[in-house]
């Protein structure tokens, strides 16, 4: 187990549907990072953009941005992770994949599929949350519209990190500073948020506001608005234990069951 995590967050614009030009630019940026890191996250879509154009830019999990994370995962020893759309059974999903070193890889399919878009139409929904183990952490992935639903987020699973990954846009975007903090607070975890920046070619405007808070919701993110840049932070498992010893907000915590 490892005692201190570090994350490299990406904070970037996307190629709008194009794949390859995104794998091409996040490559770049990855072969860039000088510094020991575990984790390296990508946005939302990070392939194409959130385009309800599912069909022109779906892959397999044995597509070739599946292959390529592997042999990246592998060569720099970290895991990658991040959401892009994916086709099973001729079913479109926004699915988060966390791909670790050695190749295994964990999903997590979008619960809150974003209706004011349409993505609801195009894209099917998630039944069931993901807890990812690494390196003796436990790491929750959720995806953009996640966020406003505190019930489905809640820590019933005592993890480390909840980790969402977006395309949020500008208009909006006092919400996700709002809500990120919020998450962290309540579920006493790290809680980090990747948005993408730059315009898309619907005419959407995105501001990034990455960032990460801390179990007490203290910021422990430098990413600027708009800043295409990349920011390692490091997470520390002391802070964890020491304020759930301290405090014991989670022993509180509702116990609930989800119906459909």
């Amino acid at each position: 187990m490892k005692t201190d995590l570090k994350i490299a967050l990406i904070q970037t614009d996307l190629v709008w549907e194009s794949p390859e030009e995104n794998r091409k630019k996040f490559h770049q940026k990855i072969e860039s990072i000088s510094d020991t890191i575990d984790i390296i996250v990508l946005p939302e879509m990070f392939t194409s953009g959130f385009t309800m154009n599912a069909s022109s830019v779906a892959e397999t999990m044995n597509g070739e941005t599946l292959t390529w994370l592997k042999e990246l995962a592998s060569k720099k020893d970290i895991a990658i992770t991040g959401s892009l759309v994916i086709s099973e059974n001729n079913i479109f999903y926004n699915r988060s994949v966390f791909v670790h070193p050695n190749g295994k890889v964990d999903t997590y399919d979008k619960r809150h599929t974003f209706t004011l878009a349409g993505e609801h139409k195009t894209y099917t929904s998630g039944t069931s949350k993901t807890t990812v183990d690494y390196l003796g952490w436990k790491i929750c992935p959720l995806i953009c519209y996640d966020l406003r639903f505190p019930v489905w987020a809640r820590n019933t699973e005592d993890y480390d990190v909840l980790l969402y990954v977006a395309n949020w846009p500008k208009p909006r975007i006092n919400a996700w500073d709002a809500l990120l903090k919020a998450r962290a607070i309540e579920n006493m975890s790290y809680c980090i948020g990747i948005n993408r920046i730059g315009m898309d070619d619907t005419g959407h405007d995105y501001p990034g506001h990455s960032t990460c808070y801390d179990v007490l919701g203290r910021k422990i993110s430098d990413l600027k608005p708009h800043q295409d840049a990349i920011e390692v932070v490091t997470l520390e498992k002391t802070v964890i234990e020491t304020y759930r010893n301290k405090l014991n907000f989670l022993n509180d915590r509702d116990r609930f069951t989800l119906l459909e």
